[in-house]
């Protein structure tokens, strides 16, 4: 049967952990446009190739709220980032998304970034430190991807940096598909929701030198800021989204450059690349999540496929990055490719705000393991790498490393 006349269980199931599943090379070249069935059992339509998934993600009339009466559940247990209460707070389109992207992008520009180098060196060489003291073999995800953007965005938003197992185990139940149920999401959110809210009353007795003493500084909407409310799920958000999808993309970045030796070593005599290298393993990121959903408020045509009103697609960023349309030698990678205008943040208006942060954040890191760790290797076989399973992110469950 060709994958025009079935339809495929959502996310494709994948053994490898870097590679794509073949279904997407056949997917982009025979049925760009497919039927799927999400975790939930309800179903979708799938994007693959380059120029569709950047249409969609760049028309402004496709919203990211999946709550409408009729929109796709991706998950069984409902709730999740996506279909929750929490996505409607933040606005979604129009003047009021790009108000809240303006006072809250302030935080997130390049400039900043560029100040922030310093600081985020120098934990990514303390860490570093307590990985090495620690032995080895070591845990590169557990070391140092997860806890360096963790540091960053606590100092961010001025939250104790702590409470990160707290954070991580509440992140995961907001980006869940299939590993946790309604009750234990429902706890968690009302937990974090709660952790927010006092952080908040905190700051505004005692306001410090962060983002989310700004936003309350500004006051609120009829002063041109944000609704108390607002303003906590800008917390939730950001602290679900900075740190999660980098922790995530350091340990497969690393991994990525180890699994063939030779890509290290062209970094370890030719460090100028290190830039370009980090744009090439988030393009052949072939483990990065669910991708985009989009619900269409009404009829539109995406390679010539007429799309219902109603319906819900989801754009595979991943896919959409290996189109041989859109990148030469596609599947290969080119550690100097430049331009490299991937898809992995989105496009249009609601790419991601953070982008800035965690390029920032993958470059300090391989600039400090190319000169601290200039002998790693991965300490089992690429095969034996694991994928996490049953979130909207996609990761490595350990990335063991040698030195």
């Amino acid at each position: 049967m060709s994958l025009n006349e079935q339809v495929l269980s959502y996310p494709i199931p994948n053994d490898t952990a870097l590679e794509p599943p073949a279904e997407w090379a056949e997917l982009r070249g025979t049925c760009p446009v497919a039927h799927v069935k999400l975790p939930s059992g309800d179903q979708a339509t799938l994007l693959t190739r380059y120029a569709d998934v950047k249409q969609v993600l760049a028309d402004p009339r496709f919203t990211r709220q999946l709550n409408a009466p009729d929109a796709a559940r991706l998950s069984a247990e409902g709730g999740g980032v996506f279909n929750s209460e929490i996505s409607t707070i933040i606005p979604d389109g129009g003047a009021e998304h790009q108000h809240w992207r303006r006072l809250v992008g302030k935080w997130f520009t390049a400039k900043r970034m560029a100040a922030l180098r310093p600081s985020m060196t120098e934990i990514a060489e303390r860490l570093i430190d307590d990985m090495v003291e620690r032995g080895q073999p070591g845990d590169l995800k557990a070391g140092l991807g997860f806890p360096l953007p963790v540091y960053v965005i606590c100092d961010m938003l001025g939250v104790p940096a702590a409470d990160r197992d707290r954070f991580s185990y509440w992140s995961d139940t907001l980006l869940n598909l299939t590993r946790y149920t309604q009750a234990e999401i429902e706890a968690a959110q009302g937990e974090f929701f709660q952790y927010m809210s006092d952080h908040l009353a905190a700051k505004r007795a005692e306001p410090g030198e962060d983002l989310l003493s700004e936003l309350i500084a500004v006051g609120g909407p009829e002063d041109g800021g944000l609704a108390d409310i607002q303003i906590l799920v800008t917390g939730m958000a950001l602290l679900v989204a900075g740190h999660e999808t980098t922790a995530n993309m350091i340990g497969k970045m690393v991994s990525m450059l180890l699994a063939d030796r030779s890509r290290w070593e062209a970094l370890l005599a030719d460090p100028s690349l290190i830039r370009t290298a980090v744009e090439e393993t988030l393009r052949l990121d072939a483990n990065s999540g669910f991708g985009l959903p989009r619900y269409l408020p009404e009829e539109t045509e995406v390679s010539g496929t007429v799309l219902p009103r109603g319906t819900t697609v989801v754009c595979s960023m991943a896919a959409a990055n290996r189109d041989e349309s859109a990148f030469e030698d596609a599947a290969e990678m080119d550690l100097s490719r430049s331009p490299n205008p991937h898809l992995s943040f989105g496009a249009g208006a609601h790419s991601c705000l953070g982008q800035a942060l965690a390029r920032t954040e993958l470059q300090v890191v391989l600039e400090v393991l190319l000169r601290r760790l200039p002998a790693l290797e991965l300490a089992v076989p690429v095969e034996e790498l694991e994928r996490v399973e049953g979130l909207a992110v996609g990761g490595l469950r350990t990335v063991p490393v040698r030195w």
